[in-house]
């Protein structure tokens, strides 16, 4: 199913990878230390779909499961699902947009493990689909080990997402996180309770989480809110809300319709009506 915000905004994959491939050509002349990993990473490659699968494929390869099978079944997964790419590529656009330390696209795709590991995990999620559960939940394991991020593949993803950092985040599988929403390190979407039911959070549209918080059961954080880093939240979040704590309490509202977007943590927002 096409993520909604894809839906909306349509995105020309092509377009933007002929921006990446040139601003790789630029940097070129400012490190030409890095020809050989710009050539192999993005300049051979004519299409984005390629591009991605070798290069996830490399990071994540084993001795037992070596880079050209793990790029044939990438290559199968972007192929078959399109709108993987597309997403993908809004997850890069996130990172430009919201980030002061990320002023080019190549820079997610090459450099930041948060993008890498959710681009990883669209794949295995892609598999959980598929009924090849063991597969998936190799990549999962794989995720873990390299980057340092442990998505479940059955956990439900939207797209123009942003992991800042990335160590230390945990995403349960019956987690669901919708559009534009941005998190930082050590973020958990935990479970409560042993059913294999719903029991982890669902994150609305805008969010922003700030590093470390934990929010843990089958709750839902409403659209535009903000999680105060450090704090756990164990109750669900009203639509337009901040909460911070430990348990986390509402203090106020942010100021923004989307927090993800601004990226601003502080806590100084307009107290809630009482």
């Amino acid at each position: 199913m096409l993520p909604e915000d894809l839906a909306r905004n349509p995105i020309n994959v092509p377009l933007i990878w002929a921006e990446i491939q040139q601003e790789i050509r630029e940097a070129l002349a400012v490190e030409p230390a890095l020809a050989s990993y710009y050539q192999a990473t993005i300049l051979n490659h004519a299409r984005f779909s390629d591009a991605i699968a070798y290069h996830l494929a490399n990071l994540l390869a084993t001795p037992s499961l070596g880079a050209m099978t793990l790029q044939a079944l990438f290559e199968e997964a972007l192929q078959t699902e399109t709108h993987l790419e597309k997403s993908m590529m809004r997850d890069i656009r996130a990172h430009r947009e919201r980030d002061p330390a990320c002023d080019k696209l190549y820079i997610p795709f090459l450099f930041f493990k948060g993008f890498q590991a959710l681009s990883s995990w669209r794949i295995a999620h892609w598999l959980w689909q598929q009924g090849r559960r063991p597969l998936a939940l190799f990549l999962q394991h794989q995720i873990s080990q390299v980057f340092a991020v442990d998505i479940h593949p059955g956990a439900v993803i939207g797209a123009g997402i942003m992991i800042d950092h990335a160590t230390g985040v945990v995403i349960g599988e019956t987690a669901i996180i919708d559009d534009n929403v941005s998190m930082l390190h050590a973020v958990t979407l935990g479970g409560s309770g042993a059913t294999r039911a719903r029991r982890h959070p669902h994150i609305k549209q805008g969010v922003l989480i700030g590093a470390g918080a934990k929010l843990l059961g089958n709750i839902v954080v409403g659209e535009g809110s903000k999680i105060g880093a450090g704090s756990v939240v164990l109750e669900s979040v009203d639509t337009h809300t901040t909460v911070a704590g430990v348990p986390a309490k509402p203090i106020g509202r942010p100021r923004v319709a989307e927090p993800a977007r601004d990226m601003n943590h502080n806590l100084d927002d307009p107290i809630l009506d009482l």
